[in-house]
């Protein structure tokens, strides 16, 4: 699952983006212009960014050399959504900064299908490690460390506490959890993810306490 922000003034476009993408099993922030796009940047920097290039007060393109110019923005992965079609405006964007581009109209299946491109090729590009204060998970190595000691986890419980610490502040659905880590729909299997958890958080030990239940939904980890 990821956080990713929709910045796109046509709220018809918008709402069947943040369907389809809420569908997908990802967070999802909509933004109607660049002010509030970069009010929200404020609060956390998320996953992806769907950028409209005609915004009301600035342009994609402005703002896409904003984020290129910023250290935390720099390697934020940005698709431009764009009713713009002639090469040199394509062309234009992605000499800007932007990762891709989607021609409006666009379909449900395209618009998911790029996301989840874009975010597997940034997985692989940035590095192979994910850090959670001394909590390291190497995926070069497969292996999982607290305070420099290892631990040793079963496949489902690399990839639940993967899941989490990539989402590391985010509430993850039970939904999603068994989307994306035992790769069946959800049936009440809550069983299921309920023990995994209690095991994980057993052999994390002190750590094991960041992992918060949200009763009726799913898991945090703080």
């Amino acid at each position: 699952m990821a956080l990713i922000y929709i910045v796109e003034d046509d709220d018809s476009i918008r709402e069947i983006e943040e369907f389809a993408l809420l569908n997908a099993g990802h967070q999802v922030v909509g933004c109607s212009c660049a002010k509030d796009f970069y009010g929200e940047l404020e609060k956390e920097i998320p996953d992806l960014c769907l950028l409209d290039i005609m915004l009301p007060d600035e342009s994609g393109n402005e703002i896409v050399r904003k984020l290129r110019a910023k250290s935390d923005t720099k390697k934020l992965p940005v698709i431009m959504v764009t009713a713009k079609t002639t090469e040199l405006d394509l062309v234009k964007g992605i000499e800007d900064g932007a990762d891709d581009y989607i021609k409006k109209p666009f379909s449900i299946m395209e618009l998911i299908s790029r996301v989840k491109a874009l975010l597997r090729r940034t997985e692989t590009e940035e590095g192979k490690r994910l850090v959670l204060d001394e909590l390291v998970i190497n995926h070069e190595k497969r292996e999982v460390t607290v305070e420099g000691a290892p631990v040793e986890l079963t496949y489902k419980e690399y990839e639940l506490l993967t899941m989490f610490v990539r989402n590391h502040g985010i509430v993850l659905h039970r939904e999603a959890i068994m989307d994306q880590v035992w790769g069946t729909d959800y049936e009440g299997e809550s069983r299921t993810i309920d023990m995994h958890v209690k095991t994980l958080r057993q052999k994390l030990g002190a750590y094991g306490n960041r992992i918060k239940t949200i009763r009726n939904v799913g898991y945090v980890i703080e």
